[in-house]
């Protein structure tokens, strides 16, 4: 009778331990305003980053992934929704301190389907879905937060008094690492409270990293979910003072090959600690370089503008992963984007969404595990920066209807037409030359974004 007791034991804990295993873990990192062209596996000549290489070479490198806007907030929010940023009403472009409004804490983020999975959760680094209490990560899903609630760019409280802007003026910043200190009054985050004022963003990757570490070696038993939106390379730029470049125009190599060594730290723990073969690894960043900041901005690459525009160099964004399932050194060029990430990962851990509430990815884990040639996603809407409808992507075709930002009422706008296949920089306008494809992807796109406007759920909003 004991040796029977005995077995049901070790059967009932080897199943117990079968079923632990088949709950990955996910790392997302997630980047600020970093180029197509700004990593070594995506065409780089001048910035090294072996780390993040090394991620493509283990695992899948994805040459067009988008990102749903091409500016912060909406592009944050669609990540951890799912959603186009103005289904769950966050697309009206960024957050500031003095904003009243944040994602509502009744949309289902990752962290809560994770959460709700028996995961640990943590968020450390740059939120920007809103300071207030209702909206910070600890409302979203998430065990405990760690970081800038909006840009590193923004003061506490009413966005007052700030240093001189432009190039020239980050430039002056760069001299000074001092400035971090005594030209900003930007806040540092933990859980809902301020404890640090201004924060020496100096120092802010490598303690984001550091937090990262620390909670994964706390939670290595049991599943976890980190989310690691870094604040940098956001200007202004700021690395620790023992791996400053002096020279301003590298500040920006500087700050991208610093994330990088932080990535390699994370790296070497997930690997030390023998979770590498259990634990999904996703690098990508929220929108493309913010490009008038010449040597304090990235670079788009072979794409056409960067941040804040709908043309390829604002949402087309670098993507690496790696983890269970994902065949190492391969590339996959098909349309997917960080819209996609919540339906994968539920596909990924089993359980299913919420019934009833209507997002906007697709399950693409076929696509990470190279089982699926062809992508589900066909189609993609383009939203300005100020969440107006402005294109769609449809298979290879890709339409833009941009309208005239002065006098709209008494210019016509303008209408480009891309074939992305041929033309990845978006120089050939085949828009007079194509008539009918226009008119049928203006119609197509119209009728999905009224199919959004019409279920849009409201975000937060301070009473």
């Amino acid at each position: 009778m004991i040796v029977l007791k005995a077995c049901v034991l070790s059967a009932f804990l080897f199943a117990a331990g079968t079923l632990h295993a088949a709950k990955p873990n996910f790392v997302i990192i997630f980047t600020d305003d970093q180029g197509y062209g700004d990593l070594g596996c995506f065409g780089s000549k001048t910035i090294k980053t072996p780390n993040i290489d090394r991620i493509a070479k283990d695992g899948r490198k994805f040459t067009s992934f988008m990102v749903a806007s091409p500016v912060c907030t909406p592009s944050r929010a669609a990540l951890l929704t799912g959603c186009y940023p103005k289904r769950v009403g966050m697309h009206q472009h960024v957050l500031f301190p003095a904003s009243t409004k944040g994602l509502n804490a009744k949309e289902h983020t990752i962290a809560d389907h994770l959460k709700g999975q028996g995961y640990a959760t943590a968020c450390f680094g740059k939120w920007h879905l809103g300071h207030h209490k209702e909206t910070l990560p600890t409302a979203n899903g998430f065990d405990t937060y760690y970081g800038i609630p909006y840009s590193n760019d923004m003061n506490h409280p009413d966005n007052k008094g700030k240093p001189r802007g432009g190039w020239q003026g980050m430039d002056i910043l760069w001299n000074d690492p001092e400035s971090t200190l005594t030209k900003w009054k930007t806040p540092l985050f933990e859980d809902e409270k301020i404890v640090e004022l201004p924060v020496d963003q100096r120092t802010v990757t490598r303690r984001y990293t550091q937090k990262s570490i620390d909670f994964i070696k706390a939670n290595k038993d049991k599943p976890f979910f980190v989310y690691l939106p870094h604040s940098m390379p956001h200007i202004p730029l700021y690395v620790p003072d023992d791996v400053r470049d002096p020279d301003p125009k590298r500040a920006y190599i500087n700050t991208i090959e610093h994330i990088d060594t932080e990535v390699g730290r994370l790296l070497k723990t997930i690997d030390d600690l023998k979770l590498a073969d259990n634990t999904y690894v996703i690098y990508t960043t929220d929108n493309g370089p913010w490009l008038p900041f010449r040597h304090h901005g990235g670079s788009a690459g072979p794409l056409r503008e960067g941040k804040g525009t709908t043309f390829e160099g604002g949402q087309r964004v670098p993507c690496v992963m790696r983890g269970p399932g994902i065949p190492a050194g391969t590339v996959c060029d098909e349309l997917t984007g960080t819209i996609d990430l919540l339906p994968t990962i539920a596909a990924i851990t089993g359980k299913a969404l919420p019934k009833g509430r209507k997002i906007d990815g697709l399950d693409v884990s076929g696509l990470w595990k190279g089982t699926e040639k062809k992508s589900p996603r066909e189609e993609f809407l383009h939203y300005t920066s100020r969440g107006d409808l402005e294109g769609l992507r449809s298979g290879n075709w890709k339409l833009l209807i941009k309208k005239p930002r002065r006098n709209p009422n008494n210019r016509p706008p303008q209408v480009f037409l891309f074939d992305l296949a041929k033309d990845l920089g978006e120089q050939n306008n085949l828009a007079e030359a194509k008539p009918k494809v226009v008119k049928k992807l203006q119609a197509r796109m119209e009728a999905l974004d009224a199919e959004i406007k019409k279920n849009a759920r409201p975000p937060w909003t301070k009473n």
